[in-house]
């Protein structure tokens, strides 16, 4: 199974559909609230180099915004 980190705010609708895009396609994930944490704030933007939220981590490989198409791919979940 992948390692999939998504860096999110409570307040944020695409952070919001991913985790339900995860919940969906029983996808582990580690969520981390960037806008209370400080340390996980500058491990996203280290990894993206962006603050928009969601930024999502998967096995290394970083998705910026709620990419339905680009999360089926890198988790290998086939969208009908």
């Amino acid at each position: 199974m992948s390692k999939v980190t998504i860096y999110s705010t409570p307040s944020c609708v695409y952070c919001k559909m991913a985790k339900a895009f995860f919940k969906e396609n029983n996808v582990e994930y580690e969520e981390k609230d960037v806008s209370t944490d400080a340390a996980a704030r500058e491990e996203m933007v280290s990894k993206s180099k962006q603050m928009g939220v969601p930024v999502i981590d998967i096995d290394g490989q970083i998705l910026v915004g709620f990419d339905k198409a680009g999360l089926s791919k890198l988790l290998n979940i086939n969208l009908e």
